[in-house]
């Protein structure tokens, strides 16, 4: 079970905190909705070697609370303000990391319920997230960008441009090139088998697909498939868009809040 192991600022709306993950600890931001009722909470993943702070996520995390929708974001291990090495970070233990979110969001008084919304490497993790414990938890789920290339990249040899021999992983890590990232041989070999598509279909709540139609990082191709695999999911194909949604970020922000504010408001 998650839990808070350290406050570093409290406030009525908006706190940081310290959440116990795969990894260590994992800070953490909760920004609530003026008031004191319980209200659906939205759980934001951020994307491969970003951090709670990234365009989008901060985005939603301002736009969300306006709406009457909590947010809690948060850095994977490895990242940001979180404990860890980002060479031992893997997919699997971002997952680990988020149910601990997860855990400790259902304990909150004033958590209606959860929903969940990750942006590229996020996506993934929150998809295979809200697979894996089903829409009797997980009320609605977005997917921005959602990385699922992540798997054939491995089976490249060429994760971000770090470019290595997938069946002979000689060293302990491999550099990112423009972000000084190592990417360690654990998330390799785990993103090489990893049921991305299998897990994530298990989810049959409301489900938003939305991808950047220029995203050179992600083909919108596999936003479509993610489309197809998941029965109550609405897919949004932006023309012109790219993998981080920056091209008109309000744009973007606010297809996203329509979305969960429809599910969650009614």
């Amino acid at each position: 079970m998650a839990a808070i192991t350290s406050f570093v600022s409290m406030a009525q709306t908006d706190s940081t905190l310290y959440i116990d993950g795969s990894q260590g600890r994992l800070y953490t931001c909760v920004t609530l909705p003026d008031g004191d009722g319980a209200c659906p909470m939205v759980i934001l993943s951020h994307g491969f070697g970003s951090d709670m702070n990234s365009p989008i996520i901060a985005s939603l995390a301002k736009e969300l609370p306006a709406r009457g929708i909590g947010v809690v974001r948060f850095d994977f291990n490895g990242c940001g303000k979180s404990d860890g090495e980002f060479q031992n970070m893997t997919v699997p233990n971002e997952i680990e990391d988020l149910m601990a979110v997860i855990s400790w969001t259902r304990l909150q008084p004033r958590t209606e319920s959860i929903s969940l919304t990750g942006h590229s490497q996020g996506g993934v993790v929150s998809g295979m997230a809200a697979g894996t414990v089903g829409e009797t938890q997980i009320k609605c789920l977005a997917l921005l960008s959602a990385a699922a290339v992540l798997r054939e990249d491995a089976l490249r040899g060429n994760t971000q441009g770090a470019r290595y021999n997938p069946w002979h992983l000689d060293q302990p890590y491999y550099i990112v090139p423009g972000r000084n990232l190592k990417l360690g041989r654990a998330y390799i070999q785990t993103a090489m088998t990893l049921p991305i598509y299998e897990t994530t279909s298990r989810y049959s709540g409301p489900a938003l697909v939305l991808n950047g139609m220029a995203d050179v990082v992600v083909p919108y191709t596999y936003g479509e498939l993610y489309h197809k695999l998941m029965p109550q999911s609405q897919l949004q194909l932006l023309p012109g868009e790219n993998h981080g949604l920056t091209e008109n970020l309000p744009y973007a922000t606010g297809l996203v809040a329509d979305w969960l504010e429809r599910q969650l408001k009614p």
